[in-house]
């Protein structure tokens, strides 16, 4: 006779942790911590490009047109499009709205901050992709509006 005790206590330890890894709950809290946790790194970065509520400041322009110098892209566009990308796309994280678009937005400035601006940094650089591929792949989790979107248009219609 086996006993919901004796089937569980059967199971290896690895076993049981990958059961609990499956529960939606786990994905849900992770995606959360994620979703902050690179929120916050790309929005500190953009708050120091700006002064007041959302002005450039001059030493923006200075550390795109001296230290960063992208190619392609003249300095002052540069600087307007990261201060604008780290400031919207972090709050769009934070709210899980469009989640995959705004982890991809930064999945690809990471890239470009990377391989153009500091290449050495690649272990920093190496940890943000985690973080960013996995809400690209999963998504923000029920504990997002995105979520809550989806369960708003998968809930059945009220009987009349």
């Amino acid at each position: 006779m086996t006993t919901p005790f004796s089937a569980a206590s059967s199971t290896t330890p690895g076993e049981r942790l990958a059961a609990v890894g499956r529960r939606a709950a786990w994905h849900d809290a992770l995606a959360l911590i994620d979703r902050v946790a690179i929120a916050a790194i790309f929005w500190q970065s953009g708050r120091t490009k700006v002064d007041g509520w959302f002005h450039i400041n001059d030493s923006a322009y200075e550390l795109f047109r001296t230290d960063y110098r992208l190619p392609l892209i003249p300095p002052e566009l540069a600087a307007q499009m990261a201060a604008a990308a780290e400031h919207v796309l972090p709050v769009l994280l934070v709210l899980g709205l469009f989640t995959r678009l705004p982890a991809l937005g930064l999945l690809g400035m990471t890239l470009v901050i990377q391989l153009f601006v500091y290449p050495s940094a690649w272990p920093t650089h190496l940890s943000w992709a985690g973080l960013l591929l996995y809400l690209l792949v999963h998504g923000g989790g029920r504990w997002s509006i995105d979520g809550w979107l989806q369960r708003r248009r998968t809930r059945p219609a009220p009987r009349a």
